[in-house]
């Protein structure tokens, strides 16, 4: 049907306040009749949905299926989220840089799930949402719990699609950020597993190594599930159980080859590769994390990384003096 009855019909329905199951058929009816959503269609839904204040179960469904749809599949090529979709989609959901409800960050993340590929800047607006809401309230101590761990680690699989296998620094900067926010005692003892597996992730692969699947490198270990765990062990019990099981995944591409003398050759480029990178990474990680004492999800980081990775770069050797 033509955007012009969609319109009309969310006018109605906005002017009563409220709306209902019938009224959710309708607008399904004008929305998908062409089978296509328009933006005009997508923003008379936004302002509907401002508008309304009484509205039943139906409705959130149907305004989440719509607008996906819109961003993520009604441009080509499909399923690629463009810079233009993603600051209209911030603008429509955000005030002043906070998202406006469970809903509208619901819708953010289904994006992010619903996509193959999204600007980076998307995802860090993401996280940035766990950390304004893990900062809370300015007069009591900050600390991220169970379900929010599970919504960082919920975007950061949904931006892991389409390759986006190795985690990117824009996510790098906002998981840090969350957990200089944080006070470490009161934090869930599952932060600490996906901050070290999510970081390394990201030191190690922009230092030339090949990254496996973001589901296998930030996996949920059952262990974590305890909050009474102790974080001085953490990093014993990491390797013993989720992160030592994932250090064979880090690998060289040149690990793959058969042939011992073009592997060779291959692995010596790669080093020299490697090291070009990982010197900035190296001062990225130093700056980010050495300014002062350390904490116990840092140390872990760094004696994962210095486990895993055969040679470290300069900049971190006073980082790792700290954990010797």
């Amino acid at each position: 049907m033509e955007t012009a009855n969609l319109e009309a019909t969310a006018a109605a329905i906005a002017r009563r306040k409220r709306i209902d199951a019938d009224d959710v058929l309708a607008l399904r009816r004008c929305t998908f009749g062409d089978g296509l959503v328009s933006r005009s269609e997508a923003d008379a839904l936004f302002h509907l949905d401002g508008s309304t204040t009484d509205k039943c179960a139906e409705w959130t469904a149907f305004f989440l299926e719509a607008t996906v749809d819109y961003v993520v599949h009604q441009e080509k090529p499909a399923g690629y989220v463009s810079d233009d979709k993603a600051r209209w989609l911030i603008e429509h959901i955000a005030r002043d840089g906070f998202v406006r409800g469970d809903t509208e960050l619901e819708l953010l993340i289904r994006v992010l799930e619903r996509s193959m590929r999204s600007p980076e800047h998307l995802v860090a607006f993401a996280l940035k949402q766990v950390a304004l809401s893990v900062a809370g309230d300015a007069d009591e101590p900050a600390a991220i719990d169970g379900a929010e761990v599970e919504l960082v680690r919920r975007i950061l699989f949904a931006f892991g699609g389409d390759g986006n296998a190795a985690v990117t620094r824009a996510e790098a900067e906002a998981l840090v950020e969350i957990n200089d926010a944080t006070d470490e005692r009161l934090n869930h003892p599952a932060w600490n597993d996906l901050f070290v597996k999510a970081i390394a992730n990201f030191v190690l692969c922009a230092s030339g190594y090949a990254p496996p699947p973001r589901e296998e490198a930030l996996r949920r270990d059952a262990f974590f599930d305890n909050a009474s765990v102790d974080i001085g062990g953490f990093f014993n019990r990491m390797v013993s159980g989720g992160v030592g099981a994932i250090v064979d995944a880090y690998t060289l591409e040149t690990d793959l080859e058969q042939d011992w003398e073009e592997r060779n050759r291959r692995a010596e480029a790669a080093a020299r590769r490697a090291e070009r990178v990982s010197a900035q990474e190296a001062r990225w990680l130093a700056e980010r994390i050495g300014g002062g004492m350390l904490r116990d999800n840092e140390r872990a980081l760094l004696a994962f990384l210095r486990n895993t990775a055969p040679t470290t770069h300069p900049d971190l050797t006073p980082l790792m003096e700290k954990i010797a």
